[in-house]
């Protein structure tokens, strides 16, 4: 037995309120279409991390989609999957234009170019795999999507006998069941999502319109579906001020989703006006989506004429003046950064890329035909090359076997330069005759290195030496002026170190600087002994750049200081009426007698310094 409904008088609908309605209407619809859509892509939703895969090389590629085909399910890797393919079909394009424009700058044909590589080839394979496991996962998510439709369809027709059949008794109960199983259902086509929701929502309101039998089942499910909407309302209106458009139009289909899917009726008094605030929601984030959109085809414009006016400079790039390989090298550098700009433009949809694409391309090729025609000209002067580099070849294997050290080492050291300063040479002899040219230098240089190793075992006696005058210093006794002189001349009589070794001049200076600070001397004149002992170990070592360092150092101090006293000279001129007892008069004084030390004892240094003969 159905409820009765009181007749309504409806009010006429003005055009504007029509034009309204048509519009959120239209606004409901399209959230709706994307929720279906979406609603096939359930398992497909997981964040997997997307690495800067435009930074890898071409192996690092093909190891992370080795680990994305291993680690997580195939539904779920299309964002991954394709950004590799971006990255990998990019970057061995620009390897492939490389082989092939190295093949042309040897003479051959470009209808005779080929290259393979086993990058590819594991690439191509593993590609193979993920298109093999993706078709077979749609083909299998098409059946259950399929049956999944025939289970929506046969519990509607439950529930259409069930309201035909309705026994007060048992009626609210196997309602209940049937929609515990229609909510347990999976996905169905996005085609019939829509269609079969409305059918089942409007049995479900037939069957709820006859339970006024059991009234107070009916009213507590409204109640409680009434304030689940109202909470779904909430959150909708909360997203009409999200910033992130996108975000919240995400946020809303799973709101949607939640209204259909998860929240039964509300009562008739209620239906229209929850309905009517939930898609005025809709229609407002809607309407906010649509002008982000519209600004993004703008901005859209914009992008397509920065990208034109870098392919036309590519176009328009001069190349008549190059004449040389290195004019070519720093051409194809100012290119590659015209390229870069134009990609870090930004990514345009597929729709409106092609076309600048295009531009782009026949821009780059134009600039490529003129390298390619300069590097064909260049294998005659490449074959000159040839025979200069093939002459010092030979006159290194002459020499990598002589006993004249001195002489031979120039001229050893004076090819190597004049092999630098000659040109390229034709591709496919470069690795032989630089392996034979670096295989004489070696030879050579070892035998060299060989004999300066004889040389270097006085230095390690030396080493030793010192070493263990180090630990003798730290248990000596040491008293006077007289000792520490003592101990420097011991010091550098025991030679000089190898420049490996030279932090043992430190080390050194350590330990006696332990035996200075007991001396019973003024703290100028131990300055003054540690400085002169590490000036004589430079002296020693003849390492003048040492010298001319520590000199500037001095001078620097020196200026420092003397800006540093002034200061407090300047300032105690305004200290005005204050007596010369005076805390803060006495403070400043202390601080230039302070500085006046210091200044004497860095020109004392400095004085030193200017003594030296080097």
């Amino acid at each position: 037995m159905l409820e009765n409904n009181e007749e309504k008088v409806e009010k006429p609908i003005t055009e504007e309120q029509g034009k309204t309605n048509e519009e959120t209407e239209n606004a409901v619809n399209e959230v709706e279409n994307e929720v279906a859509n979406e609603s096939e892509k359930a398992d497909e939703k997981h964040e997997i991390p997307l690495p800067d895969y435009a930074s890898m090389e071409l192996d690092k590629l093909v190891d992370e989609l080795k680990k994305l085909l291993k680690n997580y399910p195939v539904q779920q890797l299309k964002s991954n999957v394709d950004a590799v393919k971006t990255a990998f079909n990019s970057k061995f394009g620009a390897l492939l234009a490389e082989k092939k424009e190295a093949f042309l700058a040897d003479g051959g044909n470009s209808i005779d170019f080929q290259f393979s590589s086993p990058v590819k080839t594991e690439y191509n394979n593993l590609l193979g795999e993920y298109k093999t496991k993706r078709d077979a996962y749609y083909s299998q998510l098409e059946k259950q999507l399929k049956e999944n439709l025939e289970r929506r369809n046969n519990l509607i027709e439950e529930l259409k006998a069930l309201i035909k059949n309705a026994d007060p008794k048992t009626m609210y109960n196997d309602f209940q069941k049937i929609q515990n199983r229609w909510k347990s259902v999976g996905a169905v086509p996005k085609t019939k999502y829509n269609d079969t929701w409305k059918t089942y929502h409007h049995h479900v309101e037939r069957f709820y319109d006859l339970l006024h039998l059991n009234k107070d089942f009916r009213e507590l499910d409204f109640k409680h579906n009434l304030g689940e909407k109202l909470r779904l309302i909430e959150r909708a209106e909360v997203l009409t001020e999200v910033e992130d458009v996108n975000v919240a139009f995400k946020e809303l289909q799973e709101l949607h989703r939640m209204w259909k899917e998860d929240i039964g009726p509300v009562s008739r008094e209620h239906r229209e006006d929850v309905w009517g605030r939930f898609s005025e929601a809709t229609k407002k984030i809607h309407d906010r989506r649509h002008q982000h959109y519209r600004e993004l085809k703008s901005k859209h414009q914009e992008m397509i004429d920065a990208k034109l006016a870098v392919a036309a400079e590519i176009h328009a790039y001069d190349t008549s003046n190059n004449k040389t390989h290195n004019d070519w090298q720093k051409s194809i550098v100012e290119i590659e950064k015209l390229r870069k700009k134009y990609f870090d433009i930004g990514k345009l949809p597929y729709s409106k890329s092609e076309a600048v694409w295009q531009e782009f391309k026949a821009a780059t090729k134009k600039f490529n035909t003129a390298k390619n025609t300069f590097y064909k000209h260049e294998k005659s002067a490449q074959n000159d090359n040839l025979k200069k580099k093939m002459e010092l070849v030979e006159l290194a294997e002459s020499m990598k076997n002589s006993e004249d050290w001195s002489e031979a080492t120039n001229t050893m050291k004076h090819i190597q330069s004049e092999w630098k300063k000659i040109g390229h040479v034709p591709r496919k002899f470069s690795d032989d005759i630089w392996k034979r040219f670096k295989n004489a230098c070696n030879h050579y240089f070892d035998r060299l290195h060989a004999r300066k190793n004889e040389e270097n075992k006085e230095q390690l006696a030396v080493v030793e030496a010192k070493k263990e005058f180090i630990e003798q210093i730290k248990t000596a006794e040491i008293s006077t002026e007289e000792d520490v002189e003592k101990m420097l001349a011991n010091w550098r009589a025991l030679g000089v170190l190898p420049r490996n070794a030279r932090y043992l001049d430190e080390k050194f200076n350590k330990a006696m600087d332990a035996h200075l600070d007991k001396l019973d001397m003024g703290r100028n004149d131990i300055e003054m002994m540690k400085f002169k002992g590490v000036i004589d170990t430079y002296l020693s070592q003849e390492d003048y750049r040492k010298l001319d360092s520590e000199q500037f150092f001095i001078r620097k101090k020196i200026d420092e200081t003397v800006r540093e006293m002034q200061q407090l000279e300047n300032n105690l001129s305004f200290i005005s009426n204050a007596t010369e007892d005076n805390p803060l008069v006495k403070n400043v004084r202390k601080g230039i007698q302070e500085f006046k030390d210091q200044l004497n004892l860095w020109q004392e240094k400095l004085d030193y310094l200017r003594r030296l003969d080097y």
